[in-house]
C-alpha cells in the first residue's frame, strides 16, 4: 500500500469539545498549592537519623537476600535451584582453571574467584538468574595488567633463559588482588551515587562490538597453548598484530603432541555442545563434556606421562585448602587506576545487560544500582582472598536459567560445589594439560563469535548502529582494550550528538475527515489548516539545536 492510500484512509472520528479557559480562570477553578519544602538542615539529619525502621529499611535495601529468602517457596523452586547449581558447579570447575591461565594467574585462583565473590553476590544481588565469577572478556583484561606490568622477562634467571615462575606468578597474584580491590572500590562508589544510568551510553551495538573484539583477543592469546610454542605477550596498540606475527614465526616451533591435543579436544567439545543443544528438551541436565574431558585428560596425562613423552605442558602444581585473608599490595593501586576503571564499567555492563535480558523474560526488575553495589562488594571483599576481578558470565547464566534455576540459591549451591573441590579434590588436576584448558576457553567463544551476524542485521535497520559496531570493533583490535573502550564511548556519544543535531523538521496537515496530522511534504492527503502552522521537530529543543530549529522554523 503506498503513503498516499495509508493516509487516505478513513476512520472513525469521535467529536470531542474543550472549552477554552485563560489562565488566570484556571487559576481560580483549580488554585494551585504551593509546596513548602523543610529547609536543607532538616532534610538533611532526617536522612542520618538512626530509628529500628530506617535500620530494617536499609538492610532489605542493600542486602536483597533478607527480603526474598524469608519468602522463598521452597516446594515450588528448590528442586530446580539443586539441579541448576549443581550444574553450573560442574561448569565452573573447568571454566574458572581456564579463565585464571587467561589472566596470567595459576589455575587454582579461578576455583578462589568461583567461590568467595559468587557467594557475595548471592547476598546483595538483585538478579535471580545470573551466574557470577570468572568471565572471558574480563580476564583478557586482566591479563593485560598482569603480563604488562609483571612480564616474563622481569623474571629471567641469570645467564639462562629459564624463568622463576614462583615470583613472577606472585607478583602478577598481587597485581590482581590490588585490580578485584581497586575495582571492586570504583563499582562500591558509582552504585551509591546512583550512578547506574551509566550503562545507558554503553549501547547494545557498542557492547557487541566490544564483546566480539574481545573474543579475537582472547583467541589469540590462546593459541601460544594450542601450538605450544612460548611467546611474550605484548599490550600496546596494535599488540594483536604483533602476537600473530609472532606465533607465524614460531609456527616451526609447535609442539605436535601439543596440537594434536588441542585439535582432539576442541573436536569432542564442540560435537558435545552441539547435541546438549539439539538434544535440550529431553535432556535433565546438560551432559557436562567439559568435567568429564578435564578428568579423562588428566588421567591419560598422568597414566601415560604426556610432558615427559610428549613435552606437553601441564598446570602444575594446585594448593588444596582455602588462602588465609590477606591485605591487598595498596601501592601498586597507582599503576592500576585506569586499567580498574575500565574493568569496572564492561564488568558492570555485562552483568546489567544479562540480568535485565533474564529479568525481562521473568517478569521482575533489578536494581542498577544495587547490582553496581553487588558486584562492587564481590570483587572488594573477593580481593582479601586472593580473587580477580569478576562479572557475569554468558554461557553459566544461560545453563543457570536453563536448567531450571529460579533464584541465587542456585549460585549458593554451586560455589559449595566449587568449596568441595577447593578442599579436597584440587590436586587431582595437577597433570592437567593447558591445551585442554585453552580448548576450553575457545570453545566457550562460540557464542560470542556469533554475534558478527549482528552486522547484517544493522545493515538492514539502523545504519549509524552499524558504524558504531565497526567503530567500536575495530578500535579494539587495533588498540588495547582500554584505548578501544574509550574511543568507542567517544564515538558513541558523538553519534548521540549527530542524531540530535540532524533532526527531522516538518509542517504538519490534516488528513481529511480525521483527526490524524501527517507531514504535508510526503502525505498529498493531509492539507494544511489555513492560518495555522503545525510545526514539527522529532527531538528535544534544547540549547544545541536551538539555533538550527529556529531557522527551520523560519523557513518553513
Amino acid at each position: 500500500m503506498t503513503e498516499d492510500k495509508k493516509c487516505a484512509v478513513h476512520r472513525q472520528c469521535y467529536p470531542a469539545e474543550q472549552q477554552v479557559v485563560s489562565e488566570a480562570d484556571l487559576d481560580r477553578i483549580a488554585p494551585r498549592t504551593s509546596v513548602v519544602r523543610p529547609p536543607l538542615w532538616r532534610r538533611f539529619t532526617s536522612q542520618i537519623r538512626c530509628s529500628q525502621a530506617t535500620a530494617r529499611s536499609l538492610l532489605l535495601k542493600y542486602i536483597p537476600v533478607l527480603r526474598w529468602l524469608p519468602r522463598y517457596p521452597i516446594k515450588d523452586w528448590i528442586l530446580g535451584d539443586l539441579i541448576s547449581g549443581f550444574s553450573v558447579g560442574i561448569i565452573q570447575l573447568p571454566q574458572g582453571l581456564a579463565y585464571s591461565l587467561l589472566a596470567g594467574l595459576p589455575p587454582v585462583f579461578g576455583l578462589y574467584t568461583s567461590f568467595y565473590p559468587v557467594f557475595i553476590y548471592f547476598l546483595l544481588g538483585t538478579s535471580r538468574h545470573i551466574s557470577v565469577g570468572t568471565f572471558a572478556v574480563v580476564c583478557v583484561m586482566i591479563s593485560s595488567v598482569t603480563e604488562s606490568l609483571a612480564p616474563n622477562e622481569n623474571f629471567m634467571l641469570d645467564n639462562s633463559t629459564y624463568i622463576d615462575t614462583t615470583a613472577r606468578d606472585v607478583m602478577r597474584v598481587e597485581l590482581s588482588m590490588a585490580l578485584a580491590f581497586l575495582v571492586g572500590l570504583f563499582q562500591i562508589a558509582l552504585g551509591v551515587i546512583q550512578f547506574g544510568f551509566v550503562v545507558t551510553y554503553l549501547s547494545d551495538p557498542l557492547i557487541s562490538g566490544y564483546t566480539t573484539a574481545s573474543a579475537v583477543h582472547v583467541l589469540v592469546s590462546q593459541l601460544k597453548y594450542l601450538f605450544g610454542i612460548r611467546i611474550s605477550q605484548k599490550t600496546q596498540p596494535l599488540s594483536l598484530v604483533y602476537t600473530i606475527i609472532k606465533i607465524c614465526s614460531k609456527m616451526a616451533e609447535t609442539n605436535i603432541g601439543t596440537l594434536v591435543t588441542s585439535i582432539v579436544a576442541i573436536i569432542v567439545l564442540l560435537l558435545m555442545k552441539f547435541l546438549n543443544e539439539k538434544f535440550a528438551s529431553k535432556l535433565v541436565i546438560p551432559i557436562p563434556i567439559e568435567l568429564i574431558m578435564l578428568i579423562v585428560s588428566t588421567g591419560i596425562s598422568y597414566g601415560v606421562g604426556l610432558y615427559n613423552k610428549f613435552g606437553i605442558e601441564s598446570v602444575g602444581h594446585i594448593p588444596v585448602g582455602l588462602k588465609v585473608p590477606m591485605l591487598p599490595d595498596f601501592s601498586l593501586l597507582a599503576d592500576i587506576v585506569g586499567n580498574a576503571f575500565t574493568i569496572a564499567v564492561v564488568g558492570y555492563a555485562i552483568t546489567i545487560s544479562l540480568g535485565k535480558v533474564f529479568a525481562s523474560k521473568h517478569g521482575y526488575k533489578v536494581d542498577s544500582n544495587q547490582e553496581l553495589i553487588a558486584i562492587g562488594f564481590s570483587n572488594l571483599i573477593g580481593s582479601f582472598f586472593q580473587c580477580f576481578a569478576i562479572s557475569a558470565s554468558v554461557s553459566r547464566s544461560l545453563v543457570q536459567e536453563s536448567t531450571g534455576g529460579n533464584s541465587q540459591v542456585a549460585s549458593a549451591i554451586a560455589s559449595f560445589v566449587i568449596f568441595i573441590i577447593i578442599l579436597r579434590a584440587g590436586e587431582l588436576f595437577q597433570d592437567l594439560p593447558k591445551a585442554i584448558l585453552a580448548s576450553v576457553i575457545i570453545v566457550n567463544l562460540k557464542g560470542m563469535f556469533k554475534q558478527f551476524s549482528e552486522v547484517k542485521v544493522l545493515w538492514k535497520s539502523n545504519k549509524v548502529d552499524l558504524i558504531t559496531w565497526l567503530v567500536t570493533f575495530a578500535a579494539t583490535i587495533l588498540f588495547n582494550m582500554d584505548i578501544g573502550l574509550a574511543i568507542s564511548v567517544a564515538f558513541s556519544l558523538l553519534t548521540i550528538i549527530f542524531r540530535t543535531q540532524l533532526s527531522n523538521y516538518s509542517i504538519l496537515g490534516q488528513v481529511y475527515e480525521t483527526n490524524v496530522y501527517r507531514d504535508v511534504a510526503r502525505c498529498h492527503q493531509a492539507k494544511e489548516i489555513p492560518k495555522i502552522k503545525i510545526f514539527h521537530s522529532s527531538s528535544t529543543v534544547y540549547y544545541a539545536n536551538a539555533d538550527q530549529y529556529l531557522e527551520s522554523l523560519y523557513r518553513k
